[in-house]
């Protein structure tokens, strides 16, 4: 049994973001009692406030992208769980600009309802309220799934892409116009190795035979439909590359931004090797790798395993994109 290091395990969450915000606080401030964070910087041009949120255990999403250029504030709620209503309700208000806050929400349930009766207490409270759903989870793009697709690692990068956005000054219809865009044009696709270790429980998550891969594995170690053999990891990322593409279908001048992300136990020295794989298949297919980022940004505890996600984009996205963050997790 591989426990946590931590207190208590009813602790970790609260105990992690009281040491997050005293590492970062030269950029973020930690509400305690509600349990949430707020950029201490931010734009003057921001007309309205961008908050995200949603279970621990993905860090750095989404409290590491609270800062200038990126989110306005971050609810995390307990590991792999949504954040409380009444918490992202004290969240909104606290950062809502002069034409309100913008909710970017990824596609589970709990996240739907909490973010929804939160947006209902805003209305009732005269600040205006408008919702981006990410749902780009390619491996659970089914009609039997009554949810729809989830949301995974294009979160990030549309919280990236409308954080440059509202430093322009952009209003809330059309941040919510651009983040709808944004998220129908990317798509994820995960793999794992090894399930990760359930804090109750100390065991993984879900076994695997030596040699098998979990393929369409979900961040919150949701299993997928299709068990595969462990081949090389050239013919992997082919098969997932292929899929993105097939699913995305960018044209031959539609620049495209690729994140390999790591799901927690997967070292650089892979993900480096899985990128330049993923570059040979875009290659081959002549798609324009506009931009790229390479590392653990949107994580499944310790799950040995990684995502590829694909961001069909535009010459204005780009601009948004390339605007200047600086968060505890990115910078540039």
């Amino acid at each position: 049994m591989a426990r946590y290091f931590e207190n208590d395990a009813g602790e970790l969450v609260p105990d992690a973001l009281c040491g997050f915000a005293r590492a970062h606080a030269d950029l973020v401030a930690y509400d305690a009692d509600d349990g949430f964070l707020t950029a201490r910087h931010s734009s003057p041009a921001r007309r309205v406030g961008l908050l995200s949120g949603g279970g621990s255990g993905h860090e750095p999403l989404h409290a590491g992208y609270v800062g200038a250029g990126m989110l306005d504030a971050a609810c995390p709620g307990r590991v792999f769980a949504s954040p409380h209503n009444r918490q992202i309700f004290r969240a909104s208000r606290a950062v809502a600009g002069p034409e309100g806050v913008l909710h970017i929400v990824k596609n589970y349930t709990g996240d739907r309802i909490n973010f929804g009766i939160a947006a209902e207490r805003l209305a009732s409270a005269g600040i205006a309220c408008a919702r981006v759903l990410v749902d780009d989870d390619l491996a659970s793009d089914s009609e039997k799934i009554g949810a729809g697709r989830r949301g995974t690692g294009a979160t990030m990068l549309v919280e990236k892409v409308l954080g440059g956005a509202a430093d322009t000054g952009m209003g809330l219809e059309g941040l919510k116009e651009l983040g709808t865009v944004l998220a129908g044009r990317c798509r994820t696709l995960a793999a794992a190795s090894a399930a990760h270790t359930a804090p109750a429980t100390g065991e993984p998550a879900f076994g695997l035979l030596r040699g098998e891969l979990e393929y369409g594995v979900g961040i919150h170690g949701e299993r997928a439909d299709r068990t595969r053999s462990q081949d090389s990891v050239g013919a992997l990322v082919a098969d997932m590359a292929d899929a993105l593409l097939d699913a995305l279908r960018p044209g031959p001048d539609d620049p495209v931004v690729a994140l390999v992300n790591g799901l927690g136990s997967v070292t650089s020295l892979e993900l480096y090797g899985i990128f330049g794989e993923l570059g040979m298949v875009l290659d081959g297919r002549g798609v324009q790798l506009a931009r790229h980022l390479v590392g653990d940004y949107v994580t499944a505890l310790d799950m040995r395993g990684f995502s590829l996600t694909l961001m069909v984009a535009d010459h204005r996205t780009l601009g948004f994109y390339d605007a200047p963050v600086r968060t505890p997790a990115l910078r540039w």
